[in-house]
């Protein structure tokens, strides 16, 4: 069954050149039971045990979120990724983006355990050796040691390599001499095992397990960040660390492969965790709006307020759309690379990096709905949404760092764009076929003979148009720049941004189709209506981005095609708008949540 699913879904980045049927596309109707169970068992812990001392953990009480992750240990929630001879599960990754997305609502709780789980503990798991891993692994996974990650230096953000810790071997070979400076590293202020990055002799980048125990080992004092305050932000030094030989982390001068490789999961992971914050704060700008009256009237009875209600439920539910679909293809393709023969950490390193661009995808566009989200949220409680007796000003605050993490939106962005053109110069996605086809196309009058027919010609149509309209401007901005596009940022990101809405866009479309025919158009009415309010959204928006991006270089006769290609393929023809936002708004407005 897993050779045969594995074989309908897409390789990453295939969605802007082959379309899919909504039979074949996972969507968030379709967890299991034990998916269930093991969201509604995180969801219990996180009421139970994480709100009722959620001031306490948002005052940097560390000895209390030690307490919390041993606890979580217990449970087994730290393991869910970890295989059974280390203490771990083994769960499957759409069940691990549920835990990631259920622990949410916990706010700075969330930001250590996913740190400790994740940038932690993985690199350990992916690069480490046999004899690394049964040493660090099982008390982790317990959780009566906890993880960090030090990469970012004070000199060196986006461009890691430039890092300036160095190692140098020792005259006797046995062991490295640690020397450098990280900031900016959660669970910096409790961390007993630290994945460290440095160069060794000054030049090969290279990862090392790094214990804090050790002599030479020293953390500053706690930042004061705008938000997630309850967690632990520190800079760590290492002064003459003796680091023994077999603590190097995978192969000497590939710590490269380490970050970046742990950044893909990092990425999409911290997707379903905005997914998570976004359901909460919607929720809560419902209730609000529901219980606070003005001029004799709820809020949620103002047409003003319905927009934002609506907005905010439609942008979630159509990015939700959009991860799940790419977290079960990462799945399927850990699953087929295992059967293949393939390690376990081959199959999970492999599999991220297949679907590198869609983990940037909906990292970037995961976090700005939740800021969207946010803002209107603190804009639907007016005043009181200023105040901290109201929950918008701590989730306004914690929100802002996701578009700096795990690499930057505009880095994400214009990642997106290469690793696309890099697959194609590979041969791994054909780029250059249909993006020909839509030249000659283009030179020919319209017969609709390629388009969709049926009950969802329109949104399906519209969806292949918007392809078109991207492969036709990528095909002819790439033929113009060649390598020298790494240079004109600003058009790599009007690029991303129409990948983006074509891939969250077709999730939500193929979601709601598939809601129709298996459960019915009674069923499928609010997805629907979520699905095409967004898509005629995004459509317009694709349209300005891929004018912006010929109009950047294109003269004459050139930018005259180009922008008539792009006026041929953004036709459509427009709903009520306002009438399917009052729906869908009524809709989670009677249910005094968000819940679909």
């Amino acid at each position: 069954m897993i050779a045969s699913d594995l074989e309908k879904a897409l390789k990453g980045g295939e969605f802007l050149v082959k379309d899919q049927d909504a039979a074949s596309v996972f969507t968030p109707e379709n967890y299991t039971e034990e998916q269930l169970m093991i969201r509604d068992m995180v969801t219990d812990f996180v009421k139970t045990s994480i709100l009722p001392v959620q001031e306490k953990l948002e005052g940097l009480d560390i000895e209390l979120t030690k307490e919390l992750i041993t606890k979580a240990g217990g449970l087994g929630l730290l393991g869910t990724a970890f295989p059974e001879e280390y203490g771990g599960s083994m769960n499957d990754f759409v069940t691990n983006m549920l835990l990631t997305e259920a622990m949410a609502e916990s706010r700075s709780f969330a930001l250590s355990m996913g740190a400790h789980t994740g940038i932690g503990m993985l690199p350990i798991l992916y690069f480490g050796t046999d004899e690394q891993k049964q040493k660090y692994l099982p008390e982790l996974v317990q959780g009566v040691k906890y993880a960090a990650y030090c990469l970012t230096e004070p000199g060196s953000g986006s461009d890691a390599l430039n890092a300036k810790s160095k190692a140098i071997l020792s005259e006797d070979g046995s062991h490295y001499v640690l020397n450098g400076q990280k900031m900016w590293i959660t669970n910096g202020g409790f961390a007993d095992v630290f994945v460290v990055f440095a160069k060794i002799d000054g030049e090969k980048f290279t990862g090392f397990i790094v214990e804090e125990a050790w002599e030479g080992v020293s953390v500053g004092a706690e930042e004061k960040k705008l938000g997630i305050k309850g967690s632990s932000t520190r800079q760590v030094f290492f002064e003459n660390v003796k680091v023994p030989v077999g603590n190097v982390l995978g192969t000497i001068g590939k710590g490269h492969h380490i970050a970046f490789n742990i950044l893909n999961i990092g990425r999409i992971k911290l997707a379903a965790g905005v997914l998570g914050a976004s359901k909460l704060v919607c929720t809560n700008s419902i209730k609000y709006s529901n219980e606070r009256k003005q001029f004799n009237k709820s809020l949620s009875e103002f047409g003003a307020i319905k927009h934002k209600i609506s907005e905010q439920a439609t942008r979630i539910w159509c990015v939700e759309s959009a991860i799940y679909r790419s977290s079960h293809d990462i799945q399927l393709m850990e699953e087929g690379l295992k059967e293949s023969g393939k390690t376990l950490s081959e199959s999970l390193l492999g599999a991220a990096q297949e679907y590198a661009i869609e983990c940037a995808l909906m990292k970037v566009h995961g976090s700005e709905v939740l800021d969207y989200v946010v803002d209107e949220g603190l804009q639907i409680y007016g005043g009181m949404g200023y105040s901290e007796e109201a929950p918008m000003a701590g989730a306004y605050r914690d929100a802002r760092i996701n578009r700096i993490f795990e690499g930057t939106n505009e880095i994400n962005r214009m990642l997106s764009v290469d690793m696309l053109l890099k697959k194609a110069l590979k041969g791994e996605i054909d780029l250059m076929t249909p993006a020909m086809a839509i030249q000659k196309e283009l030179m020919s009058m319209p017969t609709g003979a390629d388009m969709p027919t049926g009950p969802y010609a329109r949104e399906l149509g519209m969806i292949k148009n918007m392809k078109k309209m991207f492969l036709m401007v990528a095909g002819a901005t790439v033929q113009k720049f060649m390598q020298s596009l790494e240079h004109e940022q600003e058009m790599l990101m009007s690029m991303a941004d129409v990948m983006a809405d074509i891939y969250i866009s077709e999730s939500a479309v193929l979601r709601a189709i598939k809601i129709a025919e298996t459960k019915g158009e009674e069923a499928a009415e609010i997805p629907l209506a979520m699905a095409r309010v967004y898509l005629d959204d995004a459509i317009e928006r694709v349209s300005l981005n891929s004018r912006r991006t010929v109009c950047s270089w294109a003269e004459g006769d050139m930018l005259k095609g180009l922008v008539m290609g792009v006026k041929r393929y953004a036709k459509y023809i427009p709903i009520n708008s306002k009438n399917n936002r009052r729906k869908i708004a009524q809709y989670f407005i009677d249910k005094d949540e968000y819940s679909l």
